[in-house]
């Protein structure tokens, strides 16, 4: 499943189900198929992930580009290890985008 983030203020930006649910959850909201960041939650949304993204940094080792981690997948697969700062940074830039232009992100809408 692919959620798509949307707002008036920047490009759409689309992950994965899991990954899209796992940045919600760490913005503060309940990961579904449907929702919105408000305005007024934009400052606190992109603070947490933001957080998050320097904990991961300082938690994780840097790997060497010849150097290839996997991880599972939700249906039991596996796919090559992607960091939480790769991950969230479009997010984090279309959420700051949003609070510039005064306009709320959503996604499944």
């Amino acid at each position: 499943m692919l959620i798509v983030f949307k707002s008036k203020a920047a490009g759409d930006v689309m992950m994965f189900g899991d990954v899209a649910h796992t940045l919600m959850e760490i913005m503060g909201k309940t990961p579904g198929d449907k929702g919105i960041v408000t305005v007024e939650q934009l400052p606190g949304a992109i603070a947490r992930l933001k957080a998050a993204v320097a904990q991961d940094k300082a938690e994780k080792p840097v790997i060497d580009h010849d150097e290839r981690l996997f991880e599972k997948t939700p249906e039991g697969g596996k796919r090559e290890y992607v960091s939480l700062a790769r991950r969230a940074v479009p997010l984090i830039e279309l959420l700051e985008y949003s609070l510039k232009e005064g306009v709320p992100v959503v996604w499944g809408v």
